[in-house]
C-alpha cells in the first residue's frame, strides 16, 4: 500500500493505486477531521482522486504535481 494511516492524517506516498481507493474512503469517512498529506505522492489513480474530491479532506501538504495540486485546491 502507498498510504500510511496516522493519527491526524493519511500520508499518500509514491504511486497510489486503485487498490487503495476503498480503504482510503473508509478511513476518511470515519475521521472527525479528515486530512491527507500528499508531499511524497508521485502518481494518483483516478479512483483515489474521485475519493478525495468526493470526501474533500483537508490537504495539509499538496502533491508536487502542480496540475493535481490545482485540481485539489479548486475542489
Amino acid at each position: 500500500m502507498s498510504i500510511r494511516y496516522l493519527k491526524k492524517y493519511a500520508a499518500l506516498e509514491g504511486v497510489v493505486g486503485v487498490d487503495d481507493a476503498e480503504a482510503l474512503a473508509q478511513w476518511l469517512s470515519q475521521q472527525a477531521r479528515p486530512a491527507v498529506h500528499m508531499g511524497q505522492c508521485e502518481h494518483l489513480h483516478g479512483a483515489v482522486l474521485q475519493v478525495l474530491l468526493a470526501l474533500a479532506p483537508k490537504v495539509t501538504v499538496p502533491p508536487p504535481d502542480a496540475l493535481l495540486a490545482g485540481v485539489l485546491a479548486a475542489a
